[in-house]
Order: structure tokens, then C-alpha cells, then sequence
């Protein structure tokens, strides 16, 4: 599956993103923190054709640090609804995860994004007393824990050797390791290699999710809306998706045997299945 790599101009800043044209109606993917558009690759050739692929990058197109509160997802969700007014893109269907759902319900929700259908795979609704905090860096486990990650290999193979040993990639599918070992890793600046989306970056983004509270815009998400949701997620202990789901006015739970939090990298035809089905695709 051949895709472009085009840039579209969002007010002061620019948004790289994949695009594949056909001639059917747009879908388009937002990933999760830390991650990039080239992971919904296995998954969008499942759903092209007929859709038409956008998948933008959000991870570097805006500025920010962690200790003043990173970078606001209802920036983020602006940003993507300018981002899809650019191209001229109305009544898309929408898939996101984890950040990117819940980028994608703000943007439902605040500014005008109108889809004609809505897969959240995994998204980011805290409880909301944890909005209220104020959590600093030190106190948020993923922010903290992006800080303290390894950005540094001396070649490629080395790389390979140390992520494919850790635990977050044990379960995923083998393209979409490779996906993200080639596409997740750049050259640095002393020749050595260093992730795409920096620790720094990902604290900020990370921190960036404690800005907004989404719970009180998911009834206003008027559109049929399905949440896939991962058995043996981590997150299922402090996130109620199912209670996220009753708040939808066309809202439709799934939890899918097998999988955790990232679900779409460890199981990628079944979730291009999942979406065909509830996207009503047929050939």
C-alpha cells in the first residue's frame, strides 16, 4: 500500500501526515502518545479501499514542556479540527487511540468536527477527580516514566534488540514492531539513534492530558460512537469505559478478548475487522 508524506499548514505551526487518496468518503486515524501514523498501516489496508487514509502526526508540531503542564489536548483537539478544515475534510469517519480518542472527542465536542461515525479504541477518560489535582511531573506515572526512558542506541540493531525485549512489545503483531523500530527511530544529531517522538516530548504530551476534563463533552458526541476496549488492559482498573459508553447518545461498547491497552498493535486484523463491521464496510 503506497501512501504520500504531505505537511499541512495549521495557523502558526505544520502537521506532517500519511495520506492514501481513493475514491471513497475520508477516514482518519490519530495514534497514541508517543507513537506515529505509519502503526495504522496494517490496519487502514484493511479500509483501503474504500476510505480514503489520513493520518497525522501529533507529536512534535507543538511546544511544550512537562513541568509547566505540557501540551493541552484541547489545543491538540483545535488543532486537528483546523488540520481537517485545511483539507477540506467533512463528515470524515474517525478512529483514534488512547490521546488520539480523546483528542478526537474534544474535537467533536468544542470545535465543530461533525463525523459520520466514531471508533475510540482505548481512550484516555480519567476519573475526574484526577483533573482537579494538579498533578506535577514527578506525580504522573507515564509522565515520569517517559522521562526516565532510554533515547539513546548506538545503530539500529541495538535498537531492535533492546525494545523487542521489553515488556510494552512482547504481545504486539511483528509488522507493526517493525513498523515502529523503522519508523520510530531517527538518526541523532551525534550519528547514534534516538526516538522520533523525544522522552520530552512524550512527558509533555502526557502531562498535556490532565488539562481538560472530557467527561462532560461525550454526551454531545451525537454520532454513532464505538469503544473498543482492551481485556487485559492496565487501564480497565481506574477507567469505566463502559460508563463512558452509557453517556453516548449512540454509543456502543466492546471489549476485545486478549488484548491490553494497545490493542490495535497487538491485534491489527482483528481491530481493521472490528472497524469494518461497525463502519458497515462490505467489500
Amino acid at each position: 500500500m503506497d501512501y504520500e508524506t504531505k505537511v499541512q499548514k495549521v495557523g502558526e505551526t505544520s502537521i506532517a501526515y500519511l495520506y492514501r487518496p481513493t475514491a471513497g468518503p475520508p477516514l482518519v486515524f490519530l495514534h497514541a502518545t508517543g507513537f506515529h501514523p505509519h502503526l495504522w498501516i496494517p490496519i487502514a489496508r484493511e479500509l483501503s479501499p474504500p476510505f480514503a487514509v489520513v493520518a497525522p502526526y501529533f507529536c512534535d508540531h507543538r511546544e511544550g514542556e512537562a513541568e509547566n503542564g505540557g501540551v493541552s489536548w484541547l489545543v491538540l483537539a483545535e488543532d486537528l479540527a483546523s488540520f481537517l478544515e485545511g483539507l477540506a475534510i467533512t463528515q470524515p469517519y474517525l478512529v483514534g487511540h488512547s490521546m488520539g480518542a480523546t483528542v478526537i472527542t474534544l474535537a467533536c465536542a468544542h470545535f465543530g468536527v461533525r463525523p459520520r461515525r466514531l471508533v475510540l479504541i482505548e481512550p484516555i477518560f480519567l476519573p475526574e477527580d484526577l483533573y482537579r489535582l494538579g498533578l506535577k511531573v514527578d506525580q504522573h506515572p507515564l509522565a515520569s516514566r517517559a522521562l526516565r526512558r532510554l533515547n539513546s542506541w548506538p545503530d539500529r540493531e541495538r535498537a531492535r534488540e533492546y525494545l523487542g525485549a521489553k515488556d510494552l512489545f512482547k504481545g504486539w503483531d511483528e509488522e507493526m514492531l517493525a513498523l515502529y523500530i523503522n519508523h520510530g527511530l531517527k538518526e541523532g544529531e551525534e550519528g547514534d539513534i534516538q526516538l522520533t517522538c523525544s522522552p520530552r516530548r512524550e512527558a509533555s504530551l502526557f502531562m498535556g492530558g490532565m488539562a481538560h476534563n472530557p467527561w462532560p463533552s461525550l454526551p454531545s458526541l451525537t454520532c454513532p460512537t464505538l469503544i473498543l476496549e482492551g481485556e487485559e488492559s492496565e487501564n480497565r482498573g481506574f477507567i469505566d469505559l463502559k460508563k463512558a459508553t452509557a453517556l453516548l447518545p449512540q454509543g456502543v461498547h466492546r471489549l476485545v478478548p486478549g488484548t491490553g491497552h494497545l490493542l490495535p498493535m497487538e491485534k491489527p486484523r482483528l481491530v481493521a475487522s472490528l472497524i469494518r463491521d461497525f463502519f458497515g464496510v462490505t467489500s
